[in-house]
């Protein structure tokens, strides 16, 4: 199937997790050079030169869409769910610039990318959970609307500290750190509670389960950094694997749907998991074993993943209007669901 001629149009913000998949897995592999050798570092080259060149294409497109389709984005913004996705670029920022930060240094450019993502990050938090004090019913906060994709722009504080503290940017790390350390179970409670009452989001955003892996990976590799005890890491890991464990619960009926950019949602998760591993691997040499895994399954869902996506770009697959379902806004008309 060709691509059609409105194609741009339908190149979303959660695109930019090609990007977080990619930075996450060359932090990984970076991760594993003790126990791998030269060969995890050029890895980790490979996996961030990719990662850099995906952020400048998809800058590159982002842009054109806005040019020309600016309804479409002005719509991502507005809509009840899709809106969390537009964290997915300042995520990738900073993560681009935390792979930048372990390959060259604290380069006068890699502290300037780092600090546009990370106050980037803190102003979609501020502007998604304003938009839950906004009057206008069809932005306020609602149940349906609740999802794990909301864990990106809420949490995603979190990985400040990964290069904050070898930039000279410490302070601001940890104060940043600390917003997603307190959002993140406040997020989780109210997910739990939208499952309890309304069930689980669309079978179109089961992959998006995933996403809870990565705030406790992400807290734990991050508190390490700020200098935080081991035992709170291992901590973190124990949490992250559970996370990991259930939502593995849904696989099945995730794989009977058919392959979305939504499946990328998977990618960085796992690869914070393996880092966190690894991590934790350096100092406990029997965790190495289970951290390799860890960083095998990461890797052996990035290459599916990106087979898939070549596949689906080639046949036109991707790009394209996707099934609407119906999120219900308290006291407004039934709005268009997550696409």
């Amino acid at each position: 199937m060709p691509q059609r001629p409105d194609a741009l149009k339908y190149l979303a913000f959660n695109w930019f997790a090609v990007v977080m998949t990619l930075a996450g897995l060359s932090l990984a592999w970076g991760r594993a050079t003790p126990i791998l050798g030269d060969m995890a570092g050029a890895g980790a080259l490979v996996l961030g030169a990719a990662a850099a060149l995906a952020l400048l294409g998809l800058l590159v497109l982002s842009w054109m869409r806005w040019q020309h389709y600016p309804e479409a984005v002005a719509g991502d913004m507005k809509h009840p769910v899709r809106h969390g996705f537009i964290a997915t670029l300042p995520v990738s920022l900073i993560l681009v610039a935390t792979v930048a930060a372990s390959l060259f240094g604290a380069e006068w450019w890699v502290v300037g990318l780092w600090w546009l993502g990370s106050l980037a990050q803190f102003g979609v938090t501020l502007w998604v959970l304003a938009r839950w004090l906004s009057a206008d019913k069809t932005q306020a906060f609602s149940w349906p609307a609740l999802t794990p994709v909301l864990i990106v722009p809420v949490v995603g504080n979190v990985l400040a500290p990964l290069a904050g503290t070898s930039l000279g940017a410490g302070a601001w790390a940890a104060a940043q750190f600390g917003i997603g350390l307190l959002l993140w179970p406040v997020l989780l409670a109210l997910l739990f509670a939208r499952i309890a009452t309304h069930g689980m989001w669309p079978e179109r955003l089961l992959p998006t389960t995933f996403i809870s892996i990565a705030p406790p990976a992400v807290i734990g590799t991050a508190a390490l950094q700020l200098g935080g005890p081991v035992v709170l890491g291992w901590m973190c890991w124990g949490v992250a694997l559970f996370f990991l464990l259930w939502s593995a619960q849904i696989g099945r009926r995730m794989l009977a749907q058919p392959f979305s950019i939504a499946f990328w949602s998977m990618g960085f998760p796992l690869a914070a998991f393996a880092s966190l591993s690894l991590r934790l691997a350096v100092q406990h040499p029997g965790a190495q074993a289970p951290a390799m895994m860890a960083l095998a399954l990461a890797s052996l869902v990035t290459v599916v993943l990106g087979i898939a996506t070549w596949k689906g770009w080639r046949e036109g697959s991707l790009l394209q209007p996707e099934p609407v379902a119906i999120v219900a806004v308290p006291g407004s008309p039934t709005a268009p669901g997550p696409q």
